[in-house]
């Protein structure tokens, strides 16, 4: 018997945030949405974000979507991943490696239709566009545009390793489409996550972009969740210091801990690098 699934969906203009942090939970997930502060001159929030869960955190499916100019885009996207639900969770429930290249076929499969593509030129404005699956101690990430896929683990911060993907901009889903291009443009990829406890962040730039907070550094964010007592409070410390700063960009964050048993890879020759050595 399958473990029970729960889904939630949002878009900024259902409930905007504006002054107003928000933080809710999907069992161990937080979602942190904010829609920038008034008095910098936010008027409206067009981010967007989708989670499925596993009541028994067996797996994880997550994205967070950046639109501009409308959120028209972010809401096609969410509507076609769902138009696609029942084949995701078949992927979902396939055993790993398989999870993982099934999911992405259908996925890439989605994007590149006709069908699809279509509806996109129909719409006002594009978006960025982050997905993150869970499964075992693997993630898998596929990126389109300058969102943030951030991995914390100690020791990966010991070699000042705190982030999986890089922001790149000029990419989108939308009016202006990296899927019609002769060769499409995204980065997608895989990593074995570290034994013990790891904390997955994805973000859109209203947060790394907030004056005077800090946390264009990565190793800036990864302190909060560091010195905080879980992922809630990290994602209430983050979004709070965003409002306390005036940020004017939405911030939308999904964040959760993993606790992996396996062991990661090591090398070889049994090297530890100096940090992580006992005395």
């Amino acid at each position: 018997m399958r473990a029970v699934m729960n889904e939630m969906s949002w878009v900024g203009r259902q409930e905007p945030f504006i002054d107003h942090p928000h933080v809710s939970a999907l069992y161990h997930i937080m979602v942190g949405r904010y829609g920038g502060h008034s008095r910098s001159g936010a008027k409206k929030n067009e981010d967007g974000c989708l989670v499925w869960a596993c009541e028994k955190a067996d797996w994880e499916f997550a994205a967070i979507l950046d639109a501009h100019h409308s959120a028209e885009s972010a809401e096609l996207v969410i509507k076609g991943l769902k138009g696609i639900k029942a084949d995701l969770l078949k992927a979902i429930h396939l055993d790993v490696p398989e999870s993982f290249k099934e999911l992405e076929t259908r996925i890439l499969t989605l994007f590149r239709s006709a069908e699809f593509r279509n509806e996109c030129q129909k719409v006002k404005g594009e978006t960025a566009c982050l997905l993150v699956f869970r499964k075992e101690n693997y993630v898998w990430w596929l990126s389109i545009g300058d969102c943030v896929l951030y991995l914390f683990h100690p020791e990966l911060a010991a070699f000042d390793q705190y982030q999986l993907n890089q922001r790149n901009f000029y990419e989108w889903i939308g009016k202006v489409n990296t899927f019609e291009k002769p060769v499409p443009c995204f980065s997608s990829g895989t990593r074995e996550l570290r034994k013990g406890k790891t904390i997955l962040l994805l973000a859109t730039d209203g947060m790394i972009e907030c004056p005077r907070a800090g946390y264009e550094n990565a190793e800036s964010v990864y302190q909060v969740f560091k010195q905080a007592e879980n992922a809630n409070a990290s994602v209430h410390h983050l979004l709070k210091t965003v409002e306390e700063n005036r940020g004017r960009d939405s911030a939308t964050l999904i964040a959760w801990q993993i606790d992996c048993s396996v062991e990661g890879s090591e090398p070889s020759d049994g090297r530890i690098p100096p940090e992580l050595r006992e005395e």
